[in-house]
């Protein structure tokens, strides 16, 4: 059954859902708003969507629980690695519909997912807001090289199976695919959103070890790297960063943290 979902708002958007009798949504702590009476709340560890078991799957007897508790603490373990919150919230109508509300954490977009199972899809840390309990939720490990060049790029959130997910990011969303730009863009690595699985996602540095390359990285605002994106899929990208808005607040503050450069001499810590 497919989830019934409106995203309404603008500068700060929310996802309002209805819930059909049986059906279960859940999203990450700290991004539910309301619900109505006839929906029940329960605070979850580790596991998530598809993969969750309800009822001690996975085998009966001390060694299905023992397989299930492991299960968990490996979820949990890896989600404690990446920074996200520890816990699912799921939501569930009983005796008729519900409706249910979330929201990002940031001033910006939200845009519904559809999943049929036949690709993932990978967002950024934070993006994630709600899903089907259809959908699994992981966590993807970008590799080491661009992971560690890219920063913001390390750590991405994986969604399979089938179903609605619903993401958030700041600013406005763009829509592009890098086959209709010679088949690969290269974006501030803050920007992107997240990309349909077959995109290829990687770090470059910003031009070469010469003068217009040093110039690029400590007056441009983008440091030594830029991400790429490559390939034929989906790709959504917002306007405003993290660190953009951070950094516009302390200013506003009277501390700018970024420094007359804005580039590779930024003091901004995160």
């Amino acid at each position: 059954m497919t989830l019934q979902q409106e995203i309404v708002g603008n500068a700060m958007q929310m996802a309002v859902v209805n819930l059909h009798p049986g059906q279960t949504v859940y999203c990450e702590a700290g991004k539910f708003l309301f619900k109505t009476t006839n929906v029940t709340m329960e605070t979850r560890l580790g596991g998530s969507g598809g993969g969750q078991s309800q009822g001690g799957g996975g085998g009966g007897g001390m060694g299905g629980m023992l397989r299930q508790a492991m299960g968990t603490a490996m979820q949990v373990g890896q989600r404690m690695l990446a920074g996200e919150s520890l816990a699912f919230q799921y939501f569930s109508a009983q005796g008729g519909e519900g409706t249910v509300g979330f929201a990002g954490v940031l001033p910006g977009e939200m845009r519904a997912l559809e999943l049929n199972g036949t690709r993932a899809w990978f967002a950024e840390k934070d993006a994630f807001v709600a899903a089907e309990s259809t959908v699994e939720f992981g966590i993807a490990f970008q590799g080491g090289r661009t992971g560690m060049s890219g920063g913001e790029g390390f750590i991405l959130e994986k969604f399979t199976g089938h179903g609605t997910v619903i993401i958030a990011g700041a600013g406005n969303f763009i829509d592009l695919n890098p086959a209709d730009f010679g088949g690969r863009i290269e974006v501030d690595t803050g920007c992107v959103v997240a990309f349909e699985e077959g995109i290829q996602y990687g770090v470059q540095r910003v031009g070469g070890l010469n003068r217009q390359g040093l110039m690029n990285a400590v007056f441009g605002g983008e440091g030594l790297s830029l991400a790429t994106l490559e390939g034929n899929g989906r790709v959504i990208l917002q306007s405003l960063t993290i660190e953009s808005l951070a950094n516009a607040l302390k200013k506003a503050q009277g501390g700018d943290k970024q420094g007359p450069t804005g580039g590779l001499f930024s003091t901004h810590t995160g």
